[in-house]
């Protein structure tokens, strides 16, 4: 059974759509005007080897803060569906993740009950490009928009680390790793909901 889901998200702030290929192979296809989140959706979906396609627009006359909560949102919501009831699942994984000089730790629980714990030590200071700069605090934000509309528990801790875009991009791929694992089958439980309740939901 494929395991894709496709959603679109319009609002008076943002238009986005996504789609996802929870079995890919690491594929990114995005479009969205903030490079800095082009390059963590890359980089989520090479390191889960999810199959990603986004468009993204939004009101940045304003600010960051809708696009990026909202492409959140959006992509949690495609796991969420792309899952189903979640049968056969790993349900949890974790990641450490080294980057040169930082560390960083992912853990994810599949449960049906979103929480996110996010301790990512960030300057709040943006990080400048040639093009644009990109705003450092909407990236719990996103993780935020992420968890609550996956449904999952979602930790992510810098444990050590001087640059920022290094603290972001380590904890996107150790959330990519973790979420690979957790969505991953395990072929000892096949079809069976890995629950006690026997619902994840």
């Amino acid at each position: 059974m494929e395991r894709i889901a496709e959603i679109t998200r319009k609002t008076g702030e943002t238009d986005i759509q996504v789609k996802l290929n929870i079995d890919g192979t690491g594929s990114a296809k995005i479009d969205c005007p903030v490079g800095f989140v082009t390059h963590m959706l890359t980089t989520f979906a090479r390191h889960g080897l999810f199959d990603i396609e986004l468009t993204a627009r939004g009101d940045l006359e304003v600010d960051q803060h809708h696009l990026v909560e909202d492409i959140g949102i959006v992509l949690g919501q495609a796991f969420a569906k792309a899952l189903g009831d979640k049968g056969g699942i790993n349900r949890v994984g974790s990641c450490l993740f080294p980057m040169d000089e930082t560390l960083a730790r992912a853990a994810v629980d599949l449960s049906g009950r979103p929480y996110l714990v996010f301790e990512a030590n960030l300057s709040g200071l943006p990080l400048v490009s040639t093009e644009a700069s990109f705003q450092t605090d909407t990236v719990e934000d996103f993780w935020l928009g992420f968890a609550t509309n996956a449904a999952c528990a979602l930790h992510l801790d810098i444990l050590r680390g001087r640059s920022d875009h290094h603290k972001i991009e380590a904890l996107f791929k150790a959330a990519a790793r973790a979420m690979r694992e957790a969505c991953s089958i395990d072929n000892r439980s096949l079809g069976q909901i890995p629950s006690t309740k026997g619902v994840l939901a």
